[in-house]
């Protein structure tokens, strides 16, 4: 096995560096950061490194988690690894000129203070190879409204777990409208479902992490 692609099988299975405990077999070896500097050190291009090993890998996490073979502190653990690799080659894959994808703004709408989930969905765009604006928690629809002036381009992303406060996603994409805002919009959430996302004219609806780089590809027209 070449070493991207033992890259990439440290990610899937979410081991970090040699210091690592977990997964218990590769306790005490070297994990994806020290892999990853490896590559580097053999001339490896980020931009190789990066779609290869840590977005190919989160790819196949991703297909794992819906399939119900892995579950959130699996995915978790593959994501931490997977962004333990991305702080060492960010630098390098500016100097190569490498572009993201996209970029997805997210946020947990106004009066909810849950972002698990929404940190689930950061980690995976990140690993999809999207740039992701992270407004955090409790996220009134000014900071929507800000975020998709300075992004124009960008894809939105509400989250709600309760049902009080899934309403506001309604009243932050009306007020994204009213304000000449064109963003596609696209809701999650234990307390979001498909019918509601209709309702209130969101562009996309998933219920969990793993679809959503799936949902954000379809949206700016790089899946089927």
């Amino acid at each position: 096995m070449n070493l991207i692609e033992v890259i990439k099988e440290n990610v899937i299975r979410g081991h970090t560096d040699s210091n690592a405990k977990y997964p218990p077999d590769l306790a005490g070896k070297p994990g994806v950061k020290d892999l990853v500097q490896n590559a580097i050190d053999e001339m490896i291009p980020a931009s190789q490194i990066l779609n290869e090993s840590l977005i190919a890998g989160m790819e196949i996490v991703g297909s794992k988690f819906s399939a119900g073979e892995y579950f959130v502190p699996d995915m978790l653990l593959s994501a931490q690894a997977m962004k333990s690799g991305m702080q060492i080659i960010e630098p390098l894959l500016k100097s190569e000129d490498s572009k993201k994808i996209g970029t997805v703004v997210i946020g947990t709408v106004k009066g909810d203070m849950h972002d698990i989930g929404k940190n689930l969905v950061r980690m995976m765009l990140e690993g999809g190879g999207f740039e992701v604006i992270d407004l955090g928690i409790n996220t009134p629809p000014e900071k929507f409204i800000e975020a998709a002036k300075k992004y124009p381009d960008a894809i939105i992303g509400m989250s709600a777990l309760l049902t009080t406060t899934m309403e506001n996603m309604r009243i932050s994409i009306e007020a994204l409208r009213a304000n000449g805002l064109n963003n596609k919009v696209i809701i999650g959430g234990a307390a979001a479902s498909q019918k509601f996302a209709d309702e209130i004219h969101a562009d996309g609806f998933t219920r969990d992490a793993a679809q959503s780089v799936q949902l954000v590809k379809r949206l700016i027209g790089l899946a089927a």
